[in-house]
């Protein structure tokens, strides 16, 4: 991660320290996710918006407490996670991503994150398998 643009993080952070040490790679964005209980983690926003490279960005933990019409609002991509699910795909010109998870393994899932890439206003992204 270190070079990038901006790290989203999509909760279930794991304790504050993580985010300074993601700061220490890029600027990082996050939301708070419904493991983040401590009084850091309260604090954190339940969901945020942001601009890159032209693109909004909507982060947010729960998918199914998406609470806007992304198209509506301009916004070109949902990043969520809480399923640790790693996923990604378009619907109604929106691309969705679920990076998965980076950190302890959950269940039997894979550790993985995402990237985004944006080029004059286009998106894409993969899921990177850190562990299998």
């Amino acid at each position: 991660m270190r070079g990038s643009d901006l790290i989203l993080h999509a909760g279930d952070v794991g304790g504050a320290h993580v985010i300074e040490e993601l700061r220490r790679l890029a600027p990082v964005a996050v939301v708070r996710g419904n493991n983040d209980i401590d009084p850091w983690g309260r604090r954190l926003p339940e969901t945020l918006t942001v601009e890159v490279g032209g693109v909004h960005i909507h982060l947010l933990h729960v998918l199914g407490e998406l609470a806007l019409d992304p198209r509506a609002e301009g916004v070109k991509v949902v990043v969520s996670g809480h399923s640790h699910q790693p996923r990604r795909g378009r619907r109604g010109g929106v691309l969705y991503v679920n990076p998965g998870s980076a950190g302890p393994r959950r269940f039997c899932l894979p550790v993985t994150v995402g990237r985004l890439v944006i080029r004059d206003g286009r998106v894409s992204a993969n899921i990177v398998p850190l562990l299998p």
